[in-house]
């Protein structure tokens, strides 16, 4: 969880997020968008994706970038449980159950 809150940290990610949000891009599309350099472009997209918020693939000469959206989607309703009060409990008691049903019964 921390790992995608860190690349969230910063502008310049987010908005290569909403860029593939609308669709696989090649890195040199991506940095296109971008005025700064291959290496800090590079560098960003590999934050990206050892948090698991991008995948690639390389076809030919291209490395494409797509949006991994339901790691972010998991990570955020992670996030939101533990905060919320009203989660607690909730986890608590299937705690409890899973605890019960691990039990052999007599």
């Amino acid at each position: 969880m921390e790992r995608v809150f860190e690349a969230l940290a910063s502008t310049a990610r987010r908005k290569i997020l909403a860029y593939l949000n609308e669709g696989e891009l090649t890195a040199g599309e991506i940095g296109a968008r971008f005025d700064f350099s291959k290496p800090a472009l590079s560098g960003h997209l590999r934050i990206l994706e050892e948090a698991g918020l991008v995948s690639r693939e390389k076809r030919g000469q291209f490395v494409y970038f797509r949006l991994v959206p339901e790691r972010l989607t998991n990570t955020l309703f992670a996030w939101a449980a533990e905060v919320c009060p009203v989660a607690r409990p909730l986890k608590r008691e299937s705690r409890a159950r899973a605890r019960g049903k691990a039990q052999p019964a007599d």
